[in-house]
């Protein structure tokens, strides 16, 4: 808030170019009307007065602090109702936003998702693949690892020492616990990591991704040990706030790093417009630029710098 309050929005920079030359005009016409009321025989105490007039009247005052009061107060009530604006332009800039990019987890969704599903495969049970996941999330700070952490312990189950611990963003984990690697990630991560033919955890994946859910696989030492299945509800009032950004004009897209099928049901849960899916989370900054080309942008739910619009912290007060 700081940061947007010290800085000066395009229209300010207009007005104080206006200002630049409105001053000294309105000075100059004050003290042409006091000369001719002193030329047209009137004393000096008449005159003044009406050339003071004129200053009051004309007063440009307007113009130089108009503008930074409407963006202390736009902040000011931007941020009473949750919503942060970057700089002053960001605030002048939202206006003329045609695309809002919305993140998946915690801004569509309730950012609290829970295991829906326990799917080891043949030759493990659902503890040992628990034990293995809990072991592998438990360093891991993504949303995703919580839902498999309180499954774990919900069950009571003990994690295994891990080390060479290794977050790979946007695809998945790795480590080493008891002289075994271990790889828990996405679908199109694991795939290429087993040994033996994965088809019909392929299949439960696709299945599982068109309910809106989120498979992930774990694998030790190029074994597949079975899936965890994670779903994130959708908060009540998305789909009500995404109507009304589309009532005002504005296309909804949703991004995520999920896979195709898990983010377009999400995607037809809440309404949008465009699902963008398989995104990084340094790849989004290359969606937003492409989505730019197309229109003004506001990007909320992540911090992306070159996004010139918003980001907030619970986006469905953007109906203020």
């Amino acid at each position: 808030m700081e940061d947007a309050s010290a800085t000066k929005a395009p229209i300010a920079k207009v007005a104080d170019k206006v200002s630049g030359v409105f001053v000294p005009v309105v000075i100059t016409i004050a003290v042409i009307t006091t000369l001719v009321w002193l030329l047209a025989g009137q004393n000096f105490a008449y005159a003044l007065a009406r050339g003071i007039s004129v200053l009051v009247i004309s007063c440009p005052c307007a113009l130089g602090l108009a503008t930074p009061v409407a963006i202390m107060v736009g902040n000011g009530m931007g941020a009473k109702n949750g919503i942060l604006f970057k700089t002053a332009v960001s605030l002048e800039e939202t206006g003329k936003t045609r695309i809002v990019a919305l993140d998946k987890t915690g801004t569509i969704t309730r950012g609290e998702p829970k295991v829906t599903d326990v799917l080891p495969a043949e030759g493990i049970s659902e503890e040992e693949l628990l034990t293995m996941a809990y072991t592998l999330e438990q360093k891991s700070e993504h949303p995703l690892a919580k839902a498999v952490l309180e499954e774990a312990q919900s069950r009571e189950l003990k994690p295994r020492m891990i080390t060479d611990f290794t977050a790979l963003p946007g695809n998945g984990l790795s480590g080493k616990t008891e002289g075994s690697s271990l790889l828990g990630g996405s679908y199109t991560f694991i795939r290429e990591k087993i040994e033996e033919n994965g088809e019909k955890m392929q299949q439960q994946a696709e299945q599982l991704a068109k309910q809106g859910k989120t498979p992930l696989l774990f694998v030790r030492d190029g074994k597949l040990l079975g899936m965890i299945a994670v779903s994130d509800v959708i908060k009540e009032d998305s789909p009500q706030a995404i109507a009304e950004l589309q009532n005002m004009g504005i296309k909804v897209v949703m991004l995520t790093g999920d896979n195709e099928q898990t983010a377009r049901a999400i995607g037809k849960q809440a309404g949008v417009d465009e699902v963008i899916a398989g995104v990084l989370p340094d790849g989004k900054e290359s969606v937003i630029r492409s989505l730019k080309e197309q229109g003004k942008v506001a990007m909320v739910g992540d911090g992306i710098n070159d996004a010139p619009a918003l980001t907030t912290v619970s986006y469905t007060h953007l109906r203020a």
